[in-house]
């Protein structure tokens, strides 16, 4: 073995760079078209045969196309699609109660009988089970006689819409056919009174509770935590106390409705209050503003709207304990037209009842949320 052998072979001569201009950037700047010497350099992969680790090649990346969300940045609905919305919400559980109530196929377990024949115990308008019904008509048929003849019917608690229709106007047109029943509208308006009193009196103790809890933490960790204590004790299970404390009649409605209403109230209004931006009540203070003139000039002017708005979901809250109130003590108001009316299985009377209060605290809300516009323009909230 030579010698040139033994020591290994000679390392092979380094290639010359190229000269300035030329290269990978030679030739008028084109870099990567010509090599060193020349030659063509082939382009890069394309963006589907990009070369792997390991020398395989990536597969093909192809443009994935964009996935609507249905979830994101909340934006304004167009006046149009917000109307076709709000009449959609109204007209789909309308149209699955007319379901209900018209086609026969869909439930109907009952029949209303509409000529008993020679069937004793059967009365027109009777309603009767479809099995009962059947066996009836069997028996008559085998021995001869006239037989029973009804229609599929639901039960007497759901009416169709056309009867809860013309119960909800007779009910505010005409006298009542019960001689101890009252007229709707009064009912109705004893009910408005009792809610008015009753959210009356929480406002005027939790609003300034509430801001002062808002604004004081020392107040706030005083009577903060009774008050949640006390929010999760069912306001009816105070009815039979105030019946002993204030008589059988308005009294202790009333103070149902103050008691389902205060305790949050004060808790809502506090966190009202402590949402208010730090910076107006430290500017505020350096101007000079201290105590009740903070709380009446800067505070309660920065949280008016959100009070506002506060209020209004508050007053929806004491109309759900009014049903229960009124049953207290003497029974009064819509509630007592309600259960009157249930007691005779006047059932569409009962919807027609139920729809008054939706309707009163529909409109009560829109009412208020339309003066809220004109108090406070400038709260883009209450656009």
């Amino acid at each position: 073995m030579s010698a040139e052998m033994r020591q290994g072979a000679a390392p092979l001569p380094a290639a010359p760079l190229p000269p300035a201009g030329e290269g990978a950037c030679g030739a008028g700047g084109r870099g990567g078209d010509l090599s060193g010497d020349g030659a063509p350099l082939s382009r890069p992969a394309s963006r589907a045969t990009l070369p792997r680790e390991g020398g395989r090649d990536a597969p093909a990346l192809r443009p994935t196309s964009r996935r609507r969300s249905w979830v994101g940045v909340a934006r304004p609905l167009s006046p149009r699609r917000r109307t076709t919305l709000a009449v959609l919400s109204f007209l789909i559980p309308l149209l699955a109660w007319a379901a209900f109530s018209y086609v026969p196929f869909l439930w109907h377990p009952l029949v209303e009988v509409t000529e008993p024949g020679d069937i004793a115990w059967m009365e027109p308008g009777m309603r009767v089970p479809k099995a009962a019904f059947a066996e009836e008509v069997a028996s008559a048929r085998a021995a001869g006689t006239a037989e029973p003849a009804g229609r599929p019917a639901n039960p007497v608690y759901l009416p169709a819409p056309h009867e809860v229709a013309t119960a909800f106007w007779t009910s505010l047109t005409a006298q009542p056919t019960q001689r101890d029943a009252i007229r709707l509208p009064l009912s109705l308006w004893h009910s408005i009174q009792i809610i008015a009193f009753g959210f009356l009196l929480s406002s005027l103790i939790g609003v300034p509770l509430g801001i002062l809890c808002g604004a004081q933490p020392t107040l706030a960790r005083l009577t903060e935590p009774v008050i949640e204590f006390v929010r999760y004790m069912p306001a009816p299970a105070f009815g039979a106390l105030m019946v002993a404390i204030l008589g059988i009649y308005d009294g202790p409605k009333i103070a149902i409705i103050v008691i389902g209403t205060f305790f949050q109230q004060v808790l809502v209004i506090a966190n009202t209050t402590r949402r208010i931006e730090p910076l107006l009540i430290e500017a505020a203070l350096t101007l000079g503003a201290r105590n009740l003139r903070l709380i009446r000039r800067v505070i309660v002017p920065a949280m008016l709207p959100q009070l506002y708005r506060d209020q209004r979901i508050l007053l929806g809250w004491a109309w759900t304990y009014l049903i229960v109130a009124e049953l207290i003590g003497t029974s009064s108001g819509i509630t007592f037209f309600i259960t009157q009316q249930a007691r005779y299985q006047h059932f569409d009377n009962v919807y027609a009842a139920i729809l008054i209060i939706g309707l009163v605290g529909s409109i009560t809300d829109l009412a208020l949320a339309w003066l809220g516009r004109r108090l406070f323009p400038y709260d883009r909230s209450e656009a």
